[in-house]
């Protein structure tokens, strides 16, 4: 049957119909839908990790255990599963494993840019790129085939176009993957030296292998045209495509490693070779370095962000029609925390209390933009808690009494715990916010250890971020409502005056989430409104300057009672005060 599908949608099916049954993820954009969609199948049992680490280690132990399995994450939880996955490379697999990790080229929703080829290369594990829908399933019953074949884990690269743009699929039926029999054999699995180093000579053997096989695999294809030639993969291979439709195109499915007699081939059947790839010259270093002739390539198109159909034609020297431009100026739309965000309050805090904030990974972010401005630093997932102890530490014990770490529910069980036991342990006296919001809501509101249901939304042991700050030596912990902000002030002072380490934990649920029920919109009376704008410092967007004077929108306005604390002369109220 053929259905219109998202990249990630296929890349569920895919696992569905080639049989696998475990799959193990933390959620990142743009990867997030691949294990949410997959969990519908009910032949498949799919979880959310604390952390991507985790999330490859379950999928390498179900593999050893006989299962086909999975594991998907963004490119930069691959740095934090990179250190099961280097040495999944060394003992291989027993069930067929594949390791989803979608780039993000363009950053629309990540710290940086970087190239997951770079991981395939140095762990030495094969790499496939779909550069569609259709590709997205298929490919994953491919991997799997080589993940059993050559008895190795697998990389599935995609992007966010791929992942998130649709075309058609055609989708099948399940094919069962019966449980392979597991057998005990410490010098495959127990990767102590000795063992280890008899695996990389393994390694070394499978990677020859695997060469030859690119050689010939389907997953490269050549399609022939003009006397223009290029090579490329993934998305990149639909722009090319609609740029130059009359180009002849060498095709890479299989992106390590790569071939070298089917690229010299190609090269030698046209006049001139371009290599569009966008990110870092993979493809485009490996042709130079066996020889081939390049005319064009990075240094045309630039390492920088997206590609598009026009930007590959104009930087190959096409021409092409002018672009139409509108002499509108269009305001800006800057990302914005949403109204009745539980974050607000918090960041007006302690933008008013001036304090240094090291911050995190997670929709709380936002706090760096103004008005609220609160946001020194943001590095990765955790680095709040360790960054703000090692400042603190270069700074000394004044710098601690004006300083905080801001982290989110999520991201403290993904990496934040770590860091409080290392404030801990080596007797640091920082003060850590944990901004429990009750979801993972950046990507798009997924269950965590602490929200007490499963990635089925089945009941299950909630953790306890008290008892774990306790575990962690914590003794001072203080539990607030961000949108009291007067207690959260007063919280804030107090902790930032004692010489030992100290969290508070300020608890209010998204406004998102189905089980908060927004409060009738508020209102500005106008006569008792005196124009101070003390209302407009909270970076509400429900909140704007209209006629010279405040106005609340009631199409945004969730009634949080925010902007009714900031109000100095009670003129916010509700629509019944108002009229009474």
């Amino acid at each position: 049957m053929k259905q219109l599908m998202l990249g990630n949608q296929a890349v569920a099916r895919g696992l569905y119909e080639a049989g696998c049954s475990v799959v193990s993820s933390y959620p990142g954009t743009p990867s997030t839908e691949i294990t949410e969609l997959a969990s519908t199948y009910p032949e498949i049992y799919a979880e959310w990790a604390p952390n991507e680490k985790v999330a490859c280690e379950v999928a390498l132990g179900a593999s050893i255990g006989g299962a086909r399995s999975a594991c998907a994450m963004k490119h930069v939880g691959l740095n934090v599963a990179a250190d099961p996955l280097f040495t999944a490379s060394y003992t291989g697999i027993n069930g067929g494993m594949i390791l989803c990790v979608a780039d993000d080229q363009g950053m629309h929703s990540s710290q940086n840019e970087q190239d997951s080829r770079h991981y395939a290369q140095a762990a030495k594990l094969p790499m496939v790129e779909p550069s569609d829908s259709e590709e997205c399933l298929s490919f994953v019953k491919e991997a799997y085939a080589i993940s059993e074949g050559y008895d190795t884990p697998v990389i599935l690269r995609t992007c966010t176009r791929v992942a998130h743009s649709q075309s058609i699929v055609e989708t099948g039926d399940r094919a069962e993957a019966p449980l392979k029999p597991y057998e005990k054999n410490p010098k495959k699995y127990v990767m102590m030296p000795a063992n280890a180093i008899g695996r990389h000579a393994a390694v070394e053997a499978r990677m020859e292998k695997l060469q030859e096989f690119a050689e010939t695999t389907s997953l490269n294809r050549v399609e022939m045209g003009g006397n223009m030639g290029i090579i490329t993969s993934g998305i990149c291979y639909q722009y090319v495509k609609e740029a130059f439709p009359e180009a002849s195109v060498l095709k890479l499915g299989l992106v390590n490693p790569l071939p070298v007699k089917l690229l010299k081939d190609f090269a030698g059947k046209v006049d001139s070779l371009y290599i569009v790839e966008e990110l870092d010259p993979v493809i485009e270093t490996h042709c130079r370095a066996n020889g081939l002739r390049i005319t064009g390539g990075k240094k045309e198109l630039g390492l920088l962000g997206e590609y598009s159909q026009r930007s590959i034609a104009v930087g190959l020297g096409k021409e092409v029609p002018e672009t139409v431009n509108f002499e509108e100026e269009i305001p800006g739309r800057p990302p914005v925390l949403c109204p009745g965000c539980p974050h607000r309050g918090v960041f007006y805090t302690l933008h008013k209390l001036g304090v240094m904030v090291s911050g995190d990974i997670g929709c709380y972010t936002l706090g760096a933009l103004q008005p609220l401005g609160a946001i020194d630093t943001t590095i990765c997932m955790g680095a709040s808690v360790s960054g703000l102890h090692g400042f603190n530490i270069a700074r000394g014990k004044d710098s601690a009494k004006q300083s905080v770490a801001v982290i989110g529910d999520s991201t403290f069980i993904h990496s934040g715990i770590t860091g409080l036991i290392d404030i801990t342990y080596n007797k640091g006296c920082s003060t850590v916010v944990i901004l429990d919001n009750s979801i993972t809501g950046m990507t798009g509101h997924q269950q965590n250890p602490t929200t007490g249901f499963t990635l089925k939304n089945e009941p299950t042991p909630q953790v306890s971020i008290e008892k774990i700050c306790e575990a962690a030596g914590i003794k001072r912990i203080h539990v607030v409502d961000p949108n009291e902000i007067k207690e959260l002030e007063k919280a804030i002072r107090e902790e930032l005056e004692v010489e030992e380490p100290s969290v508070i934990i300020a608890r209010r649920p998204c406004v998102l989430l189905k089980s908060v029920k927004p409060k009738p919109a508020l209102v500005v009376e106008e006569k008792s409104c005196r124009n101070c704008r003390n209302c407009m410092r909270i970076g509400c967007p429900a909140i704007s300057i209209l006629g010279n004077k405040p106005q609340i929108d009631p199409t945004l306005c969730v009634g949080c009672d925010l902007c009714v604390k900031m109000c100095g002369f009670g003129a916010i109220k509700t629509q019944e005060e108002v009229q009474a």
